[in-house]
């Protein structure tokens, strides 16, 4: 994708510190994927701090994050932004609009003690807040010890006929295949997505559409994010999660991020809202809310006793280097 965008298009390049900006005031825009329901609390707390208008434009499941990153492409080809923050429920795309010069340096004050690993070098992007990869199934329907102990394992016979997986090209789901990507290789992953649909391994809408082929007793087991299993899991369903290896010990943890639209109308505010969204009360808020996300900052962790689950070691800008190569794998094997 950043190959395909006009060289016209320049990262700001400078970096602003906040401080020394106007208060916020007016209105701004934000394009979200975080789930409506979660997004919204956390938004309305801050219009009800502010004052300021807050207009938020989510992002349907089956699309999930991928529609609102081409809106944004689309819109600033045409010289127009329309929104002013991107809040994203991941991190990838969110990498590829900052390389195609779409995003603003901005270092927020708040974030300060967010780990190095979650700020871009170049400050146009903060991350936090994360959710796990993990696999879905129902513990009445399969015993423990009938469960995969690796990602790699749901693509062979029994495993992938029993399993459900969202369209890896939208969401989650594309970051965790451009994952695997990065960790094992083209021709590792390749092969895991061809023997995937060679065993039959139904392909659906969205995550928490996985969930519920879990639930419906359609499949065992389901590729989906640790929130989708909580949402099923107060509903009453018969669901559970495992954290399956991907590459030494653990399983991919994707975080949020939040990041400045270039030629946003609105900066000043959007200013102000990035401060918010990046601080440890929001950070807070979105682990005790209905999605339980797991904080990167290690003291609110232990505040609230939330453990760190096990996670393979990924640097993020290599997923959204492998990301093309995966979108093309899986529209000429998975997706035809």
């Amino acid at each position: 994708m950043p190959d395909r965008w006009p060289c016209s298009v320049v990262i700001a390049p400078w970096v602003i510190v906040a401080g020394t900006l106007p208060p916020a005031s007016g209105q701004v825009v934000v394009y979200c994927s975080i789930d409506e329901n979660v997004g919204r609390q956390v938004l309305d707390a801050y219009k009800a701090r502010t004052g300021v208008d807050v207009s938020a434009i989510y992002d349907s499941e089956a699309g999930k994050t991928t529609g609102l990153v081409q809106r944004i492409i689309r819109e600033s080809q045409a010289g127009r932004p329309h929104a002013d923050v991107f809040w994203s429920g991941e991190l990838f795309n969110t990498i590829l609009l900052a390389r195609m010069g779409l995003l603003e340096a901005y270092e927020s004050p708040r974030a300060a003690d967010i780990p190095a690993r979650f700020h871009d070098r170049e400050h146009r992007w903060t991350a936090a807040a994360v959710r796990a990869r993990v696999l879905a199934f129902d513990p009445h329907q399969t015993p423990e010890a009938q469960l995969p102990k690796r990602w790699e394992e749901l693509a062979e016979g029994e495993f992938a006929k029993r399993s459900s997986i969202a369209n890896p090209l939208f969401g989650t789901t594309r970051g965790h295949v451009a994952a695997m990507f990065a960790l094992w290789g083209p021709e590792r992953a390749r092969s895991f997505l061809t023997r995937l649909r060679d065993g039959g391994a139904q392909v659906v809408d969205g995550n928490s559409a996985t969930v519920r082929a879990v639930m419906a007793g359609r499949a065992a087991f389901a590729f989906t994010d640790t929130d989708d299993v909580f949402e099923a899991k107060r509903g009453g369903a018969s669901v559970d999660l495992r954290y399956l290896d991907m590459g030494g010990g653990g399983t991919l943890l994707v975080p949020c991020s939040v990041a400045i639209i270039h030629g946003g109308p609105n900066a000043a505010a959007s200013r102000s809202l990035v401060d918010f969204l990046v601080s440890p009360e929001v950070e807070r808020m979105l682990a005790q809310s209905e999605a339980r996300f797991i904080p990167v900052r290690e003291a609110l962790r232990r505040e609230l006793n939330i453990a760190w689950p096990p996670e393979t070691i990924v640097d993020y800008n290599a997923v959204a280097d492998a990301m093309d190569e995966a979108d093309a794998a899986v529209r000429e094997i998975l997706i035809r």
